[in-house]
């Protein structure tokens, strides 16, 4: 079962189950298995999400025991350890905040939340065997027109409340995903057009964004999203080593997390990053938040940061 809304699209979609008919896809962040709902793309209406209040969700069998704060800030300076005894530019460290304090959730209230909350991301809740996840998010991988060719993509690092001034911490995390992104399309195309960076607000938080846009090849489509996945803003540069830095580092697997969802409309191919995202249990949550961490990080900046990040996902559950 899949329910979505496309940024700037209040249209609730959902499949037909189908299963010769396969349009969507969820790609972990670490190349792991492709998860893979069964159907064509419909659009539906609000009365078919009461479907989710008769939907079972599997018990939490994980024994996961999330990062305290005292854990992380240890766990961040080594980090930080790491990036200046390598010379990073940027590497991206998350973790689990695991809610266990409720007795019952509410999957169509809280999946309602949160398309109010976000009508500017992508929106979804998506319940299998296994799998069962929600999210709301703006960063987008890759975007392509199957008319023009046109493909679009965007920059999008560093994290301040609204209302703070951007430091050099922020503005230098994005610069090497920006130029990580540019060098890839300069690839597969003569005449890619870039944004200048601005601010891109996202619920009680704010980002630096830049956007790209390039006339490619179809048949390159494939190359490009591999190319570009995992960005500097989910995983850090250079992309192979923070890759296996992250398998040490962090204390659990990110499973969806960071990856992708790719979404094949008759017009459209959209791949977005899973970054806003929970693991829903009957009897636990696990929200997904990190951040790129940098040689000038402040340990106990960055855990208000991933605190900030969880309050996009928990502020909008509803439960009981």
């Amino acid at each position: 079962m899949i329910y979505f809304k496309l940024p700037f699209d209040e249209t609730l979609y959902s499949t037909d189950n189908n299963p010769d008919e396969k349009h969507i896809s969820f790609h972990p962040f670490d190349g792991a298995e492709i998860v893979t709902p069964q159907g064509k793309i419909i659009t539906v209406n609000t009365n078919d999400l009461d479907e989710l209040l008769h939907t079972s969700l599997p018990k939490d069998g994980n024994h996961y025991t999330a990062e305290t704060k005292d854990e992380y800030l240890q766990n961040l300076t080594n980090v930080i350890h790491v990036i200046k005894e390598n010379q990073l530019p940027k590497l991206v460290y998350s973790r689990r905040k695991i809610i266990t304090d409720f007795q019952d959730i509410n999957l169509k209230k809280s999946f309602k939340n949160l398309c109010d909350s976000y009508p500017n991301a992508f929106r979804y809740i998506f319940i299998s065997e296994g799998n069962s996840w929600m999210g709301a998010f703006s960063e987008v991988l890759g975007k392509f027109n199957k008319k023009t060719n046109d493909f679009e993509t965007m920059s999008l690092a560093g994290t301040l409340p609204v209302s703070e001034s951007w430091s050099e911490k922020e503005i230098e995390e994005q610069k090497p995903v920006t130029e990580y992104i540019r060098n890839i399309l300069k690839k597969h195309s003569d005449n890619g057009e870039e944004s200048s960076t601005y601010d891109h607000i996202s619920g009680n938080i704010k980002h630096l964004r830049t956007d790209f846009q390039a006339r490619i090849q179809p048949e390159n489509l494939d190359e490009i999203i591999q190319q570009l996945h995992p960005t500097p803003a989910v995983c850090g540069i250079p992309k192979d080593f923070c890759h296996e830095k992250i398998r040490e580092l962090e204390k659990f697997p990110r499973e969806l997390y960071a990856g992708y969802i790719k979404i094949e409309t008759e017009e459209t191919t959209f791949y977005f990053v899973n970054l806003r995202c929970c693991k829903l249990y009957q009897d636990s949550v696990h929200i997904f938040v990190g951040g790129g961490i940098t040689a000038q990080s402040s340990p106990e900046k960055e855990w208000r940061e991933t605190e900030l990040k969880s309050e996009a996902i928990l502020k909008n559950l509803s439960l009981s």
